[in-house]
């Protein structure tokens, strides 16, 4: 091709994007373009073929030299920026340890709470041991509760400061019992058991308890009997001896207290009526 005075224009250089500097290619004069002229690409693959005809003749040397693909991306194309960034380092994880804080648990706090817990039971009622190591495990903070160690720790603290005492239970309930509620030995011993307290200091409370639970049975018939007087001898008696019977008093005492006390009642009802006389 030429411009209006006739000299050729040669065409544009083109650069390679991802050439080299010694695969770049020098302009083609199209002029003397035929059989003699070279396409880009066949000059792309020259320089290759000679750059791995170089590295083969050099096998004698001590280090054969690498071989350098003119194809890769040159040395101000980004993608030689970003090749040429430092990989992400791998860093070892520390070995991972099992402990109360991967819940967010403090142990000694965990314990100090349970004993509070404990403590404002105590205040509310006496406990026995039993029922003082249920409270320590129903305790729980986010899901952990006290190991069985720690729980015999918190126990064996509050028994040596006399907070925890199975046998002066026992003794406090055996009063009550018969005071408050006339209960017999078999109700006590029923009371007591209820309570997770241990057989033998049950039977040391009840050995202490004189034998005499005819008369207490007696006695209670006897608060009852009052409230029966509407009632036929039948139904008093078949009543007031299931109350008896409820109370730890077996069959014999339940029915001699309950008869003597309807008898008593019916005695004492009919010699306290009030007799209207004429006045002169």
């Amino acid at each position: 091709m030429s411009d209006g005075g006739g000299e050729p224009q040669e065409l544009a250089p083109i650069i390679p994007l991802f050439g080299r500097d010694s695969a770049r290619m020098k302009p083609v004069d199209r002029s003397t373009a035929g059989s003699d002229a070279v396409t880009p690409r066949a000059a792309e693959d020259a320089g290759l073929v000679e750059s791995t005809a170089a590295g083969v003749a050099s096998t004698g040397d001590s280090a054969p030299a690498p071989l350098v693909d003119s194809r890769g991306p040159s040395e101000r194309h980004p993608a030689r920026g970003a090749a040429a960034r430092s990989a992400p380092r791998l860093r070892a994880l520390q070995p991972h340890e099992d402990s109360a804080d991967e819940s967010g648990v403090d142990p000694s706090k965990l314990r100090v709470d349970a004993e509070e817990l404990l403590v404002r039971k105590l205040r509310a009622r006496s406990l026995s041991l039993s029922e003082a190591r249920m409270v320590l495990r129903g305790y729980e903070e986010n899901g952990v509760r006290l190991d069985s160690g720690s729980i015999d720790d918190v126990i064996d603290d509050f028994c040596r400061r006399g907070y925890l005492d199975d046998a002066v239970l026992a003794d406090q309930l055996v009063m009550s019992g018969i005071e408050r509620k006339g209960q017999g030995r078999v109700a006590l011993s029923r009371a007591l058991s209820q309570r997770g307290i241990p057989r033998d200091v049950i039977d040391t409370a009840l050995g202490d308890v004189p034998d005499d639970d005819a008369e207490r049975a007696l006695e209670y018939a006897r608060s009852k009997a009052r409230s029966m007087s509407r009632l036929d001898p039948d139904t008093a008696l078949r009543r007031l001896v299931g109350q008896l019977s409820r109370r730890g008093y077996n069959g014999s005492i339940a029915m001699t207290a309950a008869k003597t006390a309807l008898a008593e009642g019916s005695s004492g009802s009919s010699s306290s009526r009030v007799r209207f006389v004429d006045s002169d």
